[in-house]
């Protein structure tokens, strides 16, 4: 009986050693899978592999061109280490790995034509599209990535301040009231600098255009959606590509700014009209920095108590011809009715008073 157990146990091991050694062969594989998912990850994370990102089928994609990808590789030997086994390989056999396992998927520009006045297409193409056939080649062949690239954790800790951003923007009105100025007066300020340097890159553009020929953009970045932060705040523009434009369009468009500007100045408001608008923005703004809960119910309870004090007085006045109208001093202190037109019709009613005591 002891030797028919110990024969089973043999057996049960040596099972146990030709599964081991069944599955090693799967193991190897998701270990390569694993390789090369870790090789696109550095690559993609990496700042000398230049990429943008463009409109893939109505999504956002991030991708390089297959010339920059085989420059990179060869100039970063050291990220060849991560496959192990085939460290050896060439770029473009890499990224024919790559795209086998639906890492990468290679893409054509949808507009193939030359726009009018530039010489050459664009270097990167803001709307892609897939292209039929999925290999590598480093002549005008675009490639996007696939997988989701993992957040870095300043952006998860970001994530979370969204919700105490748009919780601080709703309790705005209950601020301490310097802190509403800082607040007003700082988002002022960046709007007014946004608007000023827009203006001054359609001055300068405007100025350059008509008079030398040339396009000259200042900032020439700072409206691109693919930028990034240190190309957002690119100062001097790169050298123009584009053709001349003709003397006539100058002319013409000359003519057009002239002619704007002086219909702009021809109806541009008085300084009566300017003041009454910022008597009016000045209002506005001074209802929103002084408003308070506190303020509120107690303008709330005066208002019921105004209205308790007029009831006789309207009930006299109610008394009086259809004709002739009569104003409360609850009229008068509506804020609702502008104080010029309060005047004026308190003018005309003294001036009727008047007439009919002659």
């Amino acid at each position: 009986m002891k030797k028919a157990g110990g024969a089973e146990k043999k057996k049960v091991r040596r099972s146990q050693a030709v599964a081991s050694n069944t599955d090693s062969p799967s193991r190897k594989q998701a270990a390569k899978k694993d390789v090369f998912q870790l090789f696109a990850e550095k690559v993609r994370d990496h700042k000398d592999l230049v990429s943008r990102w463009a409109v893939l089928q109505e999504t956002r994609v991030e991708y390089f061109r297959g010339k920059d990808f085989v420059s990179f590789v060869r100039n970063h030997l050291e990220l060849k280490d991560i496959l192990e086994l085939d460290r050896s390989l060439e770029p473009e056999d890499i990224a024919n790995i790559l795209l086998k396992k639906n890492l990468l998927v290679r893409c054509d520009r949808v507009v193939k034509t030359v726009r009018p006045g530039k010489k050459k297409l664009s270097t990167f193409p803001a709307h892609l599209e897939i292209y039929h056939d999925q290999v590598f080649s480093e002549n005008d062949a675009f490639f996007a990535w696939t997988f989701v690239k993992r957040r870095p954790l300043w952006q998860t800790l970001l994530s979370f301040c969204w919700p105490v951003l748009t919780l601080a923007i709703c309790l705005f009105p209950v601020y301490p009231h310097q802190v509403k100025l800082l607040i007003l007066y700082s988002c002022a300020g960046l709007l007014l600098l946004i608007l000023c340097l827009l203006l001054l890159r359609a001055m300068v553009f405007g100025a350059f255009w008509i008079l030398l020929g040339k396009r000259v953009w200042l900032f020439p970045n700072i409206l691109a959606e693919e930028a990034t932060l240190k190309e957002l705040f690119q100062f001097w523009p790169q050298k123009d590509e584009g053709e001349r434009p003709k003397w006539t369009a100058r002319l013409f468009y000359t003519i057009v700014a002239v002619v704007a500007i002086l219909i702009l100045r021809h109806h541009a408001p008085d300084e009566a009209a300017r003041a009454r608008y910022q008597r009016r923005v000045s209002n506005i703004i001074d209802d929103v920095l002084e408003w308070s809960p506190s303020l509120a119910l107690s303008g709330m309870m005066e208002k019921q108590t105004v209205m308790n004090v007029t009831e006789p007085y309207d009930n006299v006045t109610d008394s009086k011809g259809s004709d002739e109208k009569v104003f409360s001093p609850a009229d008068v202190d509506d804020e609702s009715t502008p104080k010029e037109e309060v005047e004026e019709v308190s003018e005309n009613v003294e001036d009727s008073d008047h007439q009919k005591n002659l």
